[in-house]
């Protein structure tokens, strides 16, 4: 399913990451790599606020977009 339509508190995995390829270096270089676990805590009015890494991220919708994960 694509991360923004992903819901609130559940663990997921990073399944696939499209896009360009300067966008999946710049996701690469947050730690957002396919395999690897991350959470949405919060829905933004521009993007959403993710846990990856033990580390809070904001992520732009048009970035988020690029990326599909499961439960």
């Amino acid at each position: 399913m694509p991360l923004m339509i992903a819901p609130v508190g559940i663990d997921l995995s990073i399944k696939r990451i499209t896009g360009e390829e300067k966008v999946r270096r710049h996701l690469e270089a947050l730690g957002i790599v396919p395999g690897r676990p991350i959470q949405v805590l919060s829905y933004t009015r521009d993007g959403l606020i993710l846990l990856v890494n033990q580390s809070r991220l904001a992520l732009d919708k048009d970035v988020a977009r690029n990326i599909y994960v499961e439960a």
